[in-house]
């Protein structure tokens, strides 16, 4: 099972991924192990979630919501 979800870094911005292990992905961001964009923004807060039954799912839909406008983006997680 893989899920595509969003991030809010500290400074308010949003950052969308895939994983499969979606817990140990957050840890790992709050960590400061995560990458380049969310590294200076931690600590990072879960703010949306949807599973995909394949990587390719995944993919699709992270790409779907990346072509959003942050206006948009903000609409889909209820802000």
């Amino acid at each position: 099972m893989w899920h595509v979800y969003i991030v809010k870094g500290s400074e308010g911005c949003l950052y969308t991924g895939i994983a499969n292990n979606l817990e140990n992905r957050i840890k790992q961001y709050n960590r400061g192990c995560g990458c380049k964009f969310t590294k200076p923004r931690i600590p990072v807060t879960l703010v949306y979630c949807k599973w995909r039954s394949s990587r390719g799912r995944a993919l699709t839909r992270e790409a779907a919501i990346k072509r959003l406008t942050r206006n948009e983006k903000l609409e889909l997680i209820g802000k």
